[in-house]
Formats: C-alpha cells, sequence, structure tokens
C-alpha cells in the first residue's frame, strides 16, 4: 500500500536545441488565444447547414443577429494549431478573461475536498461556482460536490468550437451563469472517421504523456439518419519531486520571514525578504529539536537527525528569526545549513492521470422538419498526486533516561538516538519533522461520469416566418470515490511515537529490554493495542516498515451526485416592424439535483453526545451526507429591432427553487452599428447563483484549535485570551440564492479601408450581494462579540471540558449570505488576417484583460475590504494583466504559430504595506514588508502543423508543439514548499509533444 509515495524517474535526452529562428520568433509580443467576434458558427467544413444560428448568450434563433453580450468563439482549428497540450482545458484555460481556474497543477492541497485533478474553469476569478459550463448549449453533471463541471468529461475529439460568453447569462440559462458560460459545442454532422494520437515528454524526461482518439460519423436512411461516435484515452505520469538539478528555481532560498529586529513602532517593516539562501530551520527529514524541557531549558535546541539516526548541530546564518538565543525556536535562516529543510523537494509537480471516455449520438428525421436523437457519454478518471510530506511533530519524554533499569517514563528511542550523556536533565524533547521515512500524503481520486440526453427539435412555418423548437430530457450521474492515501492516524501515530523499553516481568509478555509501545508495558491494561508497532522518527532510514503500516491508513469517501433535467424551447418571429422583424424566444425546463455518500465509520470523526467531535486522522475525517433540490423555470427572450442600426435584446427568467423560493433574472441589451466599421454594444443584466449541494447539505467536517478571546481585557474579566474549542463545519439548508448586477459596455471595429483586421474593447463590472461563504471559527466569534445573534446560536460551551475560567468552545460553521463582492475590468480583443501571395496568409491575435478591481467584503466591523487585483501571489489573486497572442502562418499544406502568453508583475500580497523605514506598526491585516513586488510571466510556444500525402480519399497532418519554448522559470513566491504561483505557471518547463491526425472520408 505504502509503495504509491516512492519516486520513478524516466531516463531520456535532457535537452534540445533549436536555431537561430527561434530567436526571432521569441520577438512575438504575447496575448489569449484565438478569439473572435462570432455572427454565425465557426468556420469548420463540417459544420451543419443550419440557417439559424443560435449564439451562446441568447436563446434567440435568427439569421445575422449578433447578440450584444461579448462573445469568444474559440475554433476546432485554433484548437488543433495552438493548444499547449492533448487537453482542451488548458487550452481554454490560456484566454485572458478566466483567471484562476482549479486544474490539477494548483489543485495538489485539496486534500478533503474531492476537486483535486479536476479542470474547473473559472471567470474573472470570482469562482468556479459562478460559471456555467455547456455541452451542445445544456448543463452538464457536476464532477464534486460543488457541482463543478470536469471539463476533462467533453468529448474532446468531437468539439467543433467552444463559445465563451463574457458576462451574465442567468435569463438565458439558469442559474451559475453570474460571469458568463463556457459552451462545448460538438459536431454532430461529423462525416467519415478521424484518428489522433499523440505522445509528450518534458525536457527534464519526466511528465511522459499520450493521448488517442477514434472519432467517426455516418448518415443512413438516404440522409436522413445520422450517427456518430467518439472513444478517447489519455494518461499522464505524476511528478511527484522538484529535483533541485531539473528545476532549480525551487531551491533559490527565496524567502519572506519576520524580521527579527522588528518591534511595533519602531518604524521598521515586520517581514523582510531574502532573494537566496534563505530556508527554514524547525523541521529536518529525519527530525529537528525544536525544544527541550529540564535542568538547562532547550539544552537540546539545534540539533536534528540524519542517517540511521546520526546526531548533527545546524548551523545558523547570518540572519535568523527570530533571534537566535531567545525563547522562541528560530524558523528562518540566511545562510548555513539552509538547505536542511527538504519541503521544496518532496512535493509534487503533476499528478498521474488516467482517463478514458466514450461518445455516441443517433438522430433520425422522422418526418420533415422532426428530428428525433439521443445521445450518451461515459468517462471514467483517475489520478494520483502527491499532496506533500507527512509533516508531524512530538515530545518525547526522557524523565529517567540516566538510571539503570531504565523506567518507562524514557523514550526508547531518545535514548537510544541521542544517548544518556545528553539527556542528563534533561525531561522532554520537542521534535518536528518533514518525515522523509513516511511515504508522501497521496491524494487517489476516482471518478465515473455519465450524462445521457433523449429529445426531438425541428422548424416550421409560424407567421409566415421559420420557427425552431426543441424539447430534450437528460439524465446525469457522478460516482466519485475520494481517496486519502497515507494518512496519519491521530491516536496510533501517538502510540507508535510513546515508546519504552519493556521492564522485566510485564504483563503482556515481552522480552525484557525490548524497545515496544508504551500504552503496552504501562501499568494501565485497558489501553493496550497488540497491534501497535514502535516507530522510530529520529533518522532516516529508522523507521519499521510494519510502524509506518500502523500509523497511516487511507481514508475515502463515495458520493454519487445525480442530475435530472428537462427542458422545451421555442425561438419565432411572430411579427415586424417598420425597422423589421421582431424575434421571440419561449422556453422552460425543470431540474433536479441529488447527492448521497457513504463513509466507513473507521475514518469518520468521532461526534460525542455533548456535540464535540475527536478526529481520527490527520486529514480527511468525513460525514456521509445526503440531500436534494429541484427548481422548476420559464422564461423569454425577444430581439426587436428599432432602426438607425439599433437593435434591442432583452430577457427575463423566472426560477423557483424548492429550497429558497422564487427569484427573477433579467438581461436588458442594445447593439448600433450607426456604420458598418463600428458597432457598439451594451448590457445590463441581474443574474444569480443558487447554493449548491454541497453548501446546503454537508454534513460536517471535524477540527479542532483555538481562538482569540475579541472581548479579551489583561485582568481576565471577559475569559481568558484565547478559547479552546471543537469545531464542525456542516451546509445550511437556509441559504438564499446570491444575486448579481452587471454591465458590459463595448465597441467592435471593422474597419472597411482595413480588410481582415478586427478589434474590439469591452469594459466589464460585476456587483454581486449575498455572496455565499463561510466564517472560520474566529471569524464565527467575532461576528457574535459584534452582536449578531445567528452567529452566536452556533456557539455553545461544553459542560465537559470547560473550567470555571476556561470555557471549552463548541463552534459549528456554516456558509451564510453575508458577502458583496466587486469585480470590473476591460477585455481587449484584436486580429489581422493578412494574405502573402497565393494561398498563403499571415495572421495577428492578440486579447487581453485589464483587471481593475476583484474586492470581496466581509462586512466585519474595523475589516478594510482589499483589492486582489495586481497581486500575483496565489490563485485567489488576480494579476492586473493577463494576454495571449499568436502569429500564424499557414499555407494550404503547413501551419506555424508562435503564441506569446503571460501575466504582469505585481505585489506578492494584495494587503501588505511595502516600506523600509518609517514602517506604521504591523497589523494582521495589513502586514508591513521591506519587498512586496513579484516578477510576472512570459512563456513563448511553437506549433507546427504540416499535411502529408496518403491515399486518395484520406488525408493526415503530423504536428509537434514546444510549450515554454525557452524553458522560462514559473512566477516565484518568497515561501517555502512550492515557491511558485502554480495558476498562472508554467511548472513544467519545456515539454515536447508530436503527434498525428488521420482524416478518412
Amino acid at each position: 500500500m505504502h509503495d504509491l509515495g516512492r519516486i520513478r524517474r524516466r531516463p531520456v535526452g535532457h535537452k534540445s536545441l533549436f536555431g537561430a529562428a527561434m530567436t526571432a520568433l521569441a520577438l512575438v509580443h504575447g496575448a489569449p488565444a484565438s478569439a473572435q467576434e462570432a455572427t454565425t458558427a465557426a468556420d469548420s467544413d463540417e459544420a451543419p447547414p443550419s440557417q439559424h444560428i443560435i449564439v451562446t448568450g441568447s436563446r434567440v434563433a435568427r439569421d445575422g443577429f449578433q447578440a450584444p453580450t461579448p462573445l469568444v468563439v474559440l475554433t476546432q482549428q485554433d484548437i488543433q494549431n495552438t493548444s499547449p497540450s492533448n487537453n482542451i482545458a488548458d487550452f481554454v484555460n490560456q484566454l485572458p478573461q478566466l483567471a484562476g481556474s482549479t486544474k490539477p497543477g494548483n489543485s495538489r492541497l485539496n486534500i478533503s475536498n474531492g476537486s483535486a485533478g479536476i479542470n474547473a474553469l473559472n471567470l474573472r476569478n470570482l469562482g468556479e461556482g459562478r460559471v456555467l459550463v455547456l455541452v451542445d448549449g445544456r448543463r452538464s453533471v457536476g464532477s464534486t460536490i460543488y457541482g463543478w463541471v470536469d471539463i476533462n468529461t467533453i468529448p474532446q475529439a468531437l468539439v467543433d468550437r467552444v463559445e465563451v460568453v463574457t458576462g451574465g447569462a442567468s435569463s438565458a440559462y439558469g442559474s451559475d451563469a453570474v460571469t458568463g458560460v463556457v459552451n462545448f459545442v460538438l459536431n454532430k454532422k461529423m462525416e467519415g472517421l478521424r484518428i489522433t494520437g499523440d505522445i509528450g515528454l518534458t525536457d527534464k524526461g519526466d511528465g511522459f504523456n499520450y493521448s488517442g482518439s477514434i472519432a467517426g460519423g455516418t448518415t443512413f436512411a438516404d440522409g436522413r439518419g445520422h450517427a456518430i461516435f467518439n472513444v478517447e484515452i489519455a494518461h499522464q505520469d505524476g511528478i511527484y519531486e522538484v529535483d533541485p538539478n531539473d528545476r532549480p528555481w525551487n531551491h533559490r532560498g527565496y524567502l519572506a520571514f519576520q524580521n527579527p529586529d522588528y518591534v511595533a513602532g519602531n518604524g521598521l517593516p515586520q517581514f523582510i525578504t531574502v532573494r537566496s539562501q534563505a530556508g527554514q530551520t524547525n523541521q529536518a527529514p529525519g527530525g529537528f529539536i525544536t525544544g527541550s524541557a529540564g535542568t538547562t531549558p532547550n539544552a537540546l535546541r539545534g540539533l536534528y537527525f540524519g542517517q540511521n539516526g546520526q546526531v548533527i548541530p545546524f548551523q545558523y546564518g547570518s540572519i535568523n528569526s527570530p533571534a537566535l538565543g531567545g525563547s522562541a525556536a528560530v524558523t528562518r535562516t540566511v545562510g548555513g545549513d539552509w538547505r536542511v529543510n527538504d519541503s521544496g523537494r518532496r512535493i509534487g509537480l503533476a499528478p498521474k492521470d488516467d482517463r478514458w471516455g466514450a461518445y455516441g449520438r443517433l438522430s433520425y428525421e422522422i418526418a420533415d422538419g422532426i428530428e428525433i436523437f439521443a445521445e450518451g457519454s461515459y468517462n471514467r478518471q483517475e489520478v494520483f498526486f502527491n499532496a506533500g510530506p507527512n509533516l508531524g511533530s512530538a515530545t518525547l519524554g526522557t524523565i529517567g533516561c540516566t538510571t539503570t533499569p531504565v523506567p518507562i517514563t524514557c523514550n526508547a528511542f531518545a535514548l537510544q538516538t541521542l544517548g544518556a550523556e545528553r539527556l542528563a536533565g534533561v525531561d522532554s524533547v520537542s521534535i518536528t519533522t518533514t518525515a522523509a521515512d513516511l511515504p508522501f500524503r497521496g491524494i487517489n481520486n476516482k471518478r465515473k461520469v455519465q450524462r445521457y440526453v433523449i429529445g426531438a427539435q425541428g422548424e416550421f412555418d409560424a407567421f409566415g416566418k421559420a420557427a425552431r423548437w426543441d424539447i430534450y430530457g437528460q439524465y446525469g450521474r457522478s460516482d466519485l470515490r475520494e481517496q486519502l492515501r497515507n494518512i496519519m492516524h491521530v491516536s496510533r501515530m501517538k502510540n507508535a511515537t510513546d515508546t519504552a523499553f519493556a521492564p522485566a516481568g510485564n504483563a503482556g509478555g515481552y522480552a525484557a529490554g525490548s524497545i515496544q509501545c508504551l500504552i503496552n508495558v504501562d501499568a494501565d491494561t485497558t489501553n493496550n493495542d497488540p497491534s501497535c508497532v514502535p516507530l522510530n522518527r529520529l533518522g532516516l532510514g529508522v523507521a519499521d516498515p510494519a510502524a509506518i503500516d500502523y500509523v497511516l491508513g487511507d481514508p475515502y469517501r463515495k458520493q454519487v451526485l445525480e442530475q435530472f433535467v428537462t427542458g422545451a424551447n421555442l425561438s419565432m418571429t411572430p411579427f415586424a416592424t417598420w425597422a423589421g422583424d421582431v424575434s421571440v424566444a419561449i422556453g422552460g425546463e425543470y431540474r433536479k439535483e441529488k447527492i448521497r455518500g457513504s463513509v466507513p465509520e473507521e475514518f469518520q470523526p468521532v461526534i460525542n453526545p455533548n456535540g464535540t467531535t475527536s478526529n481520527l486522522w490527520s486529514v480527511g475525517n468525513y460525514l456521509p451526507f445526503k440531500g436534494s433540490y429541484d427548481v422548476k423555470e420559464a422564461y423569454l427572450e425577444t430581439v426587436i429591432p428599432l432602426g438607425l442600426g439599433i437593435e434591442f435584446n432583452g430577457a427575463v427568467r423566472a426560477t423557483d427553487y424548492s429550497t429558497s423560493g422564487y427569484v427573477t433574472t433579467w438581461k436588458l441589451g442594445a447593439t448600433w452599428a450607426p456604420i458598418e466599421d463600428i458597432r457598439f454594444r451594451v448590457t445590463r443584466s441581474r443574474d444569480i447563483r443558487a447554493p449548491n449541494l454541497n453548501e446546503l447539505f454537508q454534513a460536517g467536517t471535524a477540527n479542532s484549535d483555538s481562538v482569540r478571546n475579541p472581548a479579551f481585557t489583561p485582568d481576565l474579566a471577559n475569559g481568558p485570551q484565547f478559547f479552546p474549542y471543537s469545531g464542525l463545519t456542516t451546509g445550511n439548508p437556509n441559504l438564499k440564492p446570491e444575486k448579481a448586477d452587471s454591465w458590459n459596455i463595448g465597441a467592435v471595429v471593422t474597419p472597411r479601408f482595413l480588410p481582415g483586421f478586427t478589434a474590439s474593447a469591452d469594459y466589464f463590472r460585476i456587483d454581486l450581494e449575498d455572496a455565499i461563504d463561510s466564517l472560520i471559527a474566529q471569524e464565527t466569534i467575532n461576528r457574535c462579540y459584534e452582536g449578531r445573534q445567528e452567529y452566536c446560536d452556533a456557539i455553545t460551551d461544553d459542560p465537559v471540558r470547560s473550567t470555571p475560567t476556561v470555557p471549552y468552545k463548541l463552534i459549528r460553521t456554516q456558509p451564510f449570505n453575508f458577502v458583496s463582492k466587486l469585480v470590473r475590468g476591460i477585455d481587449f480583443d484584436a486580429a489581422y488576417r493578412l494574405p502573402v501571395g497565393g494561398e498563403s496568409t499571415i495572421t495577428l491575435k492578440g486579447t487581453a484583460t485589464r483587471y481593475i478591481d476583484n474586492i470581496s467584503d466581509s462586512g466585519i466591523v474595523g475589516t478594510v475590504p482589499v483589492n486582489t487585483v495586481g497581486a500575483n501571489g496565489g490563485q485567489a489573486s488576480t494579476p492586473k494583466w493577463i494576454f495571449r497572442t499568436s502569429i500564424n502562418y499557414e499555407t494550404p499544406t503547413f501551419s506555424g504559430t508562435v503564441v506569446g502568453r503571460g501575466v504582469s508583475a505585481g505585489k506578492y500580497l494584495a494587503n501588505a504595506i511595502e516600506c523600509t523605514s518609517g514602517c506604521p506598526t504591523s497589523t494582521s491585516q495589513f502586514p508591513t514588508y521591506d519587498n512586496n513586488h513579484v516578477k510576472g510571466l512570459f512563456y513563448v510556444d511553437l506549433n507546427l502543423t504540416q499535411k502529408v500525402s496518403v491515399k486518395s480519399g484520406a488525408e493526415a497532418e503530423l504536428f509537434f508543439n514546444v510549450t515554454n519554448l525557452f524553458d522560462a522559470s514559473p512566477l516565484l513566491l518568497p515561501e517555502t514548499g512550492l515557491a511558485a504561483n502554480s495558476t498562472y505557471s508554467d511548472l513544467l518547463g519545456r515539454t515536447f509533444r508530436i503527434g498525428v491526425r488521420f482524416k478518412l472520408d
């Protein structure tokens, strides 16, 4: 079981050389992928020949309709020519409009929530749950308890185009479309056979991956019927360590830590940043002594343990924080043995990922203008990820270690490793460790996602015009097994760590002088555990494999998510005015979402009769939960020409939730084209997001800690400075939908004097009220102190563990509708297609987003909302600029594309104050740093495609991609562990991919 944590490497050639031409290609300036202004289906030789185009974001089917909501279209050609990997999500995520998405590279620490390994899109960095992902305009079942749709479940070989609506669309599609919609449109009229295969590898020799697909389609019954299918498989090797030779960027010693000279009010910054040779000093792979008690306090502090328990004095550097020799242990040092801590090595960069899927669709025209259809898909995925070392700490008793016989109050491994001479006068030793003898914590999630749709669609004449209708029923199901590997069992770890030399004549019959678990040789026979195996945590190569098996386990839970949807839509043109035809779309939808789960009792936290919880595992501690809700909706949308080049688009949707009642969403929009060269567009919308199944019905996850008493006074009149507590996080069935008011204002320019050129700029603003969020235990205490009774109701005192002077708090944490958010920015998009003789063209594209505001206000008294735009410190922050540009040269047989992409430089922390002298007093809300700046990113990708001659009736092309052509480093952060922004960075370095596509008609 525990060999899952071992490292395997793939030896191959290390570097690849590219000629001087690559230097010239680097001069291409960067920004997002193929963004287009679209009024019809994207260019495709296999696009269906319908005369009525439904643009994502609107339900109206109408020739030449240009919705006022901005729309980005990524064509199949764009995907094939410039995708950085064999996963379409990696391509879509290069759009600047998408920021903060969850993907395998940044979800390794999502240990207990089941989202590790998925690709979930995030528009505007307002949250994955506030963007609606559709397949052919219809919903898909979620792949996590949050309802996030995993892009891995979409049949990638059939994707004809991806349409991204960057504006609220709840009036068209219902809940979740707060920031927009991402619609994956499949090629439902494919003819012939398509076979694709590729393999990839980094230039470090790791990250090997491959994918393959076979897709096909054919007509039957004299063209009245059509069938398509797709099967695909993909694999990626996991990268479970960061080798200092291959990826030195994570081993530079770039670190921010508390200034040892800082005192409140002395004008110095509280935190200082060191560019190199700084490291963590309070942990080591084989254990580090952070303190000892006895005759001379901390006499053994600073010793750490090496191979086979070798005792090594740590060499502190020139700067230490806290100051060396103080009462607190040093946690950071500059110079000296700064490399001893290995937290930057034994971490994962990429999961092992295996997935396969199958999709099929059958349609038949039963009468002129009436088609019935059925489709189904089935996807499986398994990911295994390194979630980091089994960090731990322990206090080892050493009383009596210098006497003979050695009493059971002396930890056997402490005496064996440190010796009696060092332990003279020492009562206990405190250690911390990154536990290199233990396998890393693993995430091993398995998902099975099914989706089935049946329906009918067609056209008929109404009011002298063509009308379009469809009706469908849909069922989706996700079976999730969310499993952790190599997780510490809290009590077993303590039992195995507390060891003793078995005394002669012990009741258990153990050999005198043998090392045993203390619980089995002490006087208390009720605490015995015959399966306990002593664990030596002092050194490398000293742990007994049997002890490792005893202290580690693999907690898991199973969840089943189900989605039932039925809907009907009608689009027609009932009349005309003097300015033109008036189009109307109406429809309704019923949807039900369900969840049910199970957790083996051994992996659940213990809920005591008085409401307290006891955690059995260091992480996990799952509780099963179940719940469901349903929603009924109806909508009306219209497009009305007003003359003078002005067209109005309005929509309204009535929605009734079984859990939260009735809500109305709407949209008002207009376009104005005073001349052919320019078109202005504006929308104003009210959008919603309903609470998801997890927020409503979570049964609870348990934790314990302490919280600060906000009413504390030195005389202790209002209680102690800190309250110990046991927390239980649960859902809240009383949640209401979030409400967003959105603006989009922009213009599109297509000058006649410059054929082939188009450009657009769009301003967006989203004001979100009653946003759903959860308070941590400390904030729950604070808000109760402010007089908010609903938060006080979540706090009680434990009558068993409370004392007259220190009450033990029981805190129930729930999500509430209490946060307001503001997101603002401007999208820029430009493209220029230039013929260069014959059938060759050069195409330049650039897209960028300038984010202005991303502010979250919790409403907590005394808390100042902070704008996270311009901060590059993590997934929740948003760079000021995100950009992507490309230059493509294309002939009938060859295509070459160079892509430049990246983010602007910015702050490390959004709320930090940068100063070197005269600093204000540092606070938890506004800490002071001597350097709060971090760099931006710029990556260059190369994509080459060459058609090759094959037999008549078939086409083939070879493609070769290099991602991160110049092996640029990630966006580095002054942190321990993974010292990089994993959301926007390329963590793997230069990566190669080669493949072939066959088209057989």
